[in-house]
This record gives C-alpha cells, structure tokens and sequence, in this order.
C-alpha cells in the first residue's frame, strides 16, 4: 500500500522551481531550442510568453541553465515587486564581478557595461534573464530598453530574455498593454516563445517521468486518472502540481494502490469554489474535445 512503503517519503509534486525539476517534453525542448538559437545567432532580444501558471518562472530558471552550458554568462532576476531604482543593483550582484570591479566607485550602470565589454573582449556571451517584465518598474523598463537597443560593440554579445504574462487567449493584461515600451519589446524580438496549458498527453508524460525522480517505482497514476487531472486544471502546469501533489496525499491516507479519477475530483472540488466547480463541469460536458496544446513548428528544423 502507499503509506506502508519506503517511496511515500517524499511526494514527486513538490512545486519545487529548481532547473532541475523543469520537465522536459517535446514542446519544452523545443523553446529551450528556441534561446540556444538566439545565443547562437548573436540575437539581443527573445520574450516567453503565456499565462499565469504556465511555468514562465520555472523555464526562466531552466534557461539560465541550458544557456550557462552553452558558455554563456547567464543570470536571472525576477522584476516582481522590485522598488524604484532596485533593478540594476540588484542585476550587478548577480554578476560574477572580482572583488577590485566591484568595489571600483562607478556608478552601477558603468559596472555593468565594463562587465559586458569583457565578456564580449572574450568572445563570452550575457545572458540576463528578466522575470515578470510586465511587473517591472518604470525605470526598469526604460533600462532594459537601452540593453536591446543599444549599438555599441560592448552589447554586442548581450543577449535579454524576459517572461512576460499573457491572458489566456494570449492577448496582455491591460497593465502591460497599456505599456508603450512592453509593446516596443515585443515588435523587437527576434524569438517568441509561447508556453500554452499542456493536453493530457503533456500531462502524463509528465506524470510519468516525475515518479521515478521521487524515487517512486510504482505507477500511481492511470490513465483515467491523468487524463482526469489534465482536464480539471485546465491544463496548467501550476495547477497540475498542485492537483496531483494533493491526490497523491489522499491516496496515501485512504491506503490506495493507485491514484483514481474519483480521488483526483475529489482533491479539485475541495480545491476550487462551488460555482466554478459547476461551471467547469458544465463546460466539460457540452465543449467539444479540442487539443489544449497546439504543436509548434520543430525549431530545430527552423533554425538548424
């Protein structure tokens, strides 16, 4: 049973945001494909877009990964709930500075160009990974645009990745929107990366390849059951986790082998109001079954 075995000690669900947790299906691979490709190409500027939950947050991390690898000098910092003022501060600590560049009394905007002008002396590319743009600050915008647009040879091998929150038909919250600037970054870039709600097919996969990471052996999700937990959360990853963290606890009290639609349904209904329980259901039973997902052209193919 799943409360008697030695595998129940840590729940694969976690929530955890670290790179390596970041599941790796298909369409993950290929918008990690997607920034290799700007590196490569020398290109200033790629966006991720896509709703809240959609893991904007847990590929930012993956990226600063996959493009560190690449040789890259990648670093990432989340714009949400910054001050005024705080976002170059807080970039320049992020880099690798020695202890002479960094305590050399310039102003913080010169530390970093110095710092760009070695990398790019070296043949180094930056990478500077910024999170939630649509929260940043309005100081923080106007500077992030002098990094894509800037001419001079020391931005040369800079490149600037930045997330950016969509509704869920992908049009900008109207925060963003209303942006001039956020909507300037969007005609610059050279890359979008759409990350859209997994289909139940992404779920599983994921499913699958989280148990083992667990040190879980067992299967403890069927069919029925993923594709239950794909449809409820409406396929954000988010809400995945959470669905199926909690599920795996309820099967462990009630001594359950295996996790099943029931107890999935169950775990949602106490998640979520009544009304939108209701509403979800009703959408479920007269909807057509469409692809949540829809695939993207293989960049690889694209871009070599």
């Amino acid at each position: 049973m799943v409360r008697d075995t030695p595998e129940t000690l840590r729940n694969p669900f976690d929530g955890s945001l670290a790179a390596g947790d970041f599941f790796i299906g298909p369409a993950q691979e290929e918008a990690l494909a997607r920034l290799e490709w700007l590196v490569a190409e020398q290109q200033r500027l790629g966006l991720v877009l896509g709703p809240s939950g959609c893991g904007k947050s847990h590929f930012a991390a993956m990226a600063v990964r996959r493009l560190g690898g690449m040789g890259a000098e990648a670093v990432l910092l989340s714009l949400r709930g910054l001050r005024e003022g705080d976002w170059l501060d807080l970039l320049i600590d992020r880099l690798p500075l020695d202890p002479l560049s960094a305590a050399e009394p310039l102003r913080p905007w010169q530390k970093l160009e110095n710092r760009l002008r070695e990398n790019t002396l070296m043949e180094r590319p930056t990478a500077v990974i910024f999170d939630d743009l649509h929260e940043a600050t309005p100081d923080a915008v106007a500077g992030i645009g002098r990094l894509v647009s800037a001419a001079e040879p020391r931005f040369g091998r800079l490149l600037v990745v930045a997330t950016l929150a969509t509704e869920r038909d992908g049009a900008m919250p109207a925060q963003a929107a209303s942006s001039h600037r956020l909507g300037h970054f969007s005609e610059q870039a050279a890359v979008r990366v759409e990350l859209t709600p997994w289909s139940e097919e992404e779920t599983a996969g994921f499913l699958a390849w989280a148990l083992p990471r667990a040190g879980r052996s067992r299967k403890l999700f069927g069919e029925a059951a993923a594709a239950t937990l794909a449809r409820l959360a409406a396929g954000v990853p988010r809400q995945i986790c959470q669905l199926a963290r909690l599920a795996v606890v309820a099967a462990d009290a009630e001594r359950l082998m295996e996790v099943d639609p029931l107890t999935v349904e169950r775990v949602w209904r106490e998640l979520v109001p009544a009304s939108t329980a209701r509403a979800a259901a009703h959408r479920t039973a007269t909807e057509d079954d469409a692809p949540v997902n829809p695939r993207v052209r293989p960049v690889r193919r694209l871009w070599g």
